[in-house]
């Protein structure tokens, strides 16, 4: 089976590069599963009811998010509602919503997407590894396909982990700092990897933001407001093979679509 991982969505320009381009995306590479991180689709920061609704009318199977899916309150309650909206599984037990699902394929196969967060450079957060010990424990050895988006900034803290469930899960994904990597690979036992995904939104900016204003920011080290850009919009995502019977990895292909 193939899944499709779409890096970070950025505002309006990243959700309508996403309409515009995903039902070709899924046609061309026979894609079987779509997740893709949300937590920047409204405006850039958070999630709103609409937003949520407007991802997954666009073939999206499930929504991941990170640090930011706290941004925006009226979106919170679509954590409890949408069970296919999951937040990184390493906050308290406490906060709204899931960091784990286990969903069908149109085809019955059986996909466990599992969220997590770093804690370098971030949240004083549960630790994602052991954490991720956890879940793998609770889905049973019958769950074969598990797809896990790390939502981390260090790539070292990314490798290790992938390292670290290498053979135990399917694929980990980086997400967080928006810029695409090239160091896509199978790792030994199985686990497709790869440091970050990028992002889907316009890419005449800085991660998305608007560059004057990210340059004020860092000329300044004021308070700036900051706004998306809109500009040269680009489509990140990776194309993860898998297959059936173990759930292992057969390969990882990152993909640019310009709009």
């Amino acid at each position: 089976m193939k899944i499709l991982f779409i890096g970070d969505i950025i505002g309006r320009p990243g959700r309508q590069l996403v309409r515009d381009v995903l039902p070709r995306l899924i046609d061309q590479h026979m894609i079987d599963f779509v997740v893709a991180n949300g937590e920047n689709a409204a405006a850039g920061f958070g999630l709103t009811p609409d937003v949520v609704a407007e991802l997954f009318d666009l073939s999206i199977d499930v929504l991941t998010t990170g640090n930011h899916v706290w941004d925006k309150r009226d979106g919170l309650v679509c954590l409890e509602q949408e069970p296919a909206l999951l937040r990184p599984a390493n906050y308290p037990d406490d906060v709204p919503g899931r960091g784990v699902g286990v969903f069908q394929t149109p085809a019955g196969l059986s996909v466990a997407v599992m969220n997590l967060e770093g804690r370098v450079f971030m949240g004083n957060l549960d630790c994602p590894f052991r954490k991720a010990d956890a879940i793998l424990t609770a889905l049973g050895p019958q769950q074969r396909i598990v797809f896990v988006d790390f939502h981390a900034e260090a790539t070292s803290e990314k490798g290790a982990l992938a390292a670290y469930l290498d053979g135990r899960v399917s694929a980990v994904v980086g997400t967080h700092t928006h810029v695409q990597t090239a160091d896509e690979r199978v790792l030994p036992g199985g686990t497709a990897f790869i440091s970050d995904v990028g992002m889907s939104g316009a890419r005449d900016s800085v991660i998305g933001i608007r560059k004057e204003l990210s340059i004020q920011r860092f000329l300044t080290q004021m308070p700036v407001r900051y706004e998306i850009a809109k500009k040269d919009p680009v489509l990140c995502g990776v194309v993860v093979s898998i297959d059936e019977s173990t759930g292992k990895a057969t390969g990882i292909e990152r993909i640019q679509v310009e709009g």
